[in-house]
């Protein structure tokens, strides 16, 4: 009995199950068969000190053996997950058991927390937005779009994409709906270029939004929602602002139209297709508007109405005529003279 205890032996388990075990007469090896879990001998010289195992299955553990007995390493985090002693065999084969910390538990520790959310990272995000929605273009306003992206990309990554997604939209939301109080107590006169104006800053902020937020896009709104963030933006402003201003913008376009030059082409162009890009349906409350800037907003031409075109083009040229808009060919540079051209 007393030979079989002098020869006994402690035998840790690593995480690949490969076993190792400290004798007086060297050190062996028990390597985990693949088939089974009796675990194989595989002997080694006692002179050698360390036997990378690893390396053979492709693993991370490194057992390794020192004068004062046997420690496993971690090669990612090189922390040192038990260290056994000769002398103390109950206790180091108790620490051989433990477990490491590996990535996924380092993770967890740094866990966020709803309270995390709510006090650190959505304020900041609020704030960028806030910037990005009430730039003036010609101002330059410094944000950091990686630090934007970064604060996005955890919170997304900590499982709070779905308060994230309220918490823009609501943002968003009354964002647009101040802007709405804004252009009704604008002047009617001033109505079409506020409108642009709100507009064309709108769009030029998602420009920006869209893109930082597009990690909560593609693993959130695509893939749970079945949507796209960019269309739920742009639908916030036609449900918040356009659709309450229509009824007046539309009788205001074609005031505009019947008086061309009253508002600037571009200021026209702008609006019109800004609200025909948000809602299609809004093109026949003013086809004859609609048509100057949308192609096909009219039915196909044909050749029973040819004259009604033609009389309504001669229309159209007589009141331009009137209105001090001198035809083509009464336009002459000073100086000119008429060449006549004979055959």
């Amino acid at each position: 009995m007393e030979d079989m205890e002098d020869d006994c032996f402690v035998l840790n388990d690593d995480y690949n199950h490969n076993y190792c075990a400290n004798s007086a007469s060297g050190q062996v090896l028990y390597l985990r068969n693949e088939l089974s879990d009796v675990p194989q001998p595989l002997s080694i010289s006692p002179g050698l000190a360390t036997r990378d195992v690893a390396a053979q299955e492709n693993h991370s553990k490194v057992c390794s053996s020192s004068s004062s007995g046997l420690k496993f390493m971690d090669s990612d985090s090189s922390s040192v997950s038990s260290d056994t002693s000769e002398t103390d065999s109950p206790s180091a084969a108790s620490i051989a058991g433990k477990l490491t910390l590996n990535s996924a538990s380092k993770f967890l520790m740094n866990a966020m927390t709803e309270e995390d959310y709510r006090t650190t990272y959505w304020p900041n995000l609020e704030k960028a937005i806030d910037h990005l929605l009430i730039q003036n273009p010609m101002d330059h306003i410094s944000i950091s779009y990686e630090q934007i992206y970064s604060c996005v990309y955890k919170c997304v990554c900590q499982q709070h994409s779905e308060l994230l997604y309220k918490d823009l939209m609501l943002k968003i939301t009354t964002h647009l709906q101040q802007v709405s109080s804004d252009l009704q107590i604008s002047p009617p006169r001033n109505l079409i270029e506020n409108f642009n104006i709100a507009l064309t800053r709108y769009t030029d902020a998602l420009q920006c939004i869209v893109p930082v937020f597009i990690y909560m896009n593609k693993f959130y709104i695509e893939t749970k929602l079945n949507r796209d963030l960019r269309e739920d933006l742009m639908k916030l402003f036609t449900d918040h602002v356009a659709e309450k201003h229509v009824d007046t913008l539309i009788p205001l376009l074609l005031e505009a139209h019947s008086m061309p030059f009253q508002v600037r082409p571009s200021t026209m162009a702008s609006v019109v297709k800004g609200l025909y890009t948000l809602w299609p349906d809004w093109a026949h409350l003013a086809p004859a508007v609609f048509s100057g800037f949308i192609p096909q907003i009219n039915p196909p031409t044909v050749e029973s109405q040819l004259s009604d075109y033609a009389a309504r083009d001669q229309k159209l040229q007589m009141e331009l005529s009137l209105n001090g808009f001198p035809r083509c060919s009464d336009r002459r540079r000073p100086g000119s003279t008429q060449i006549d051209k004979t055959l």
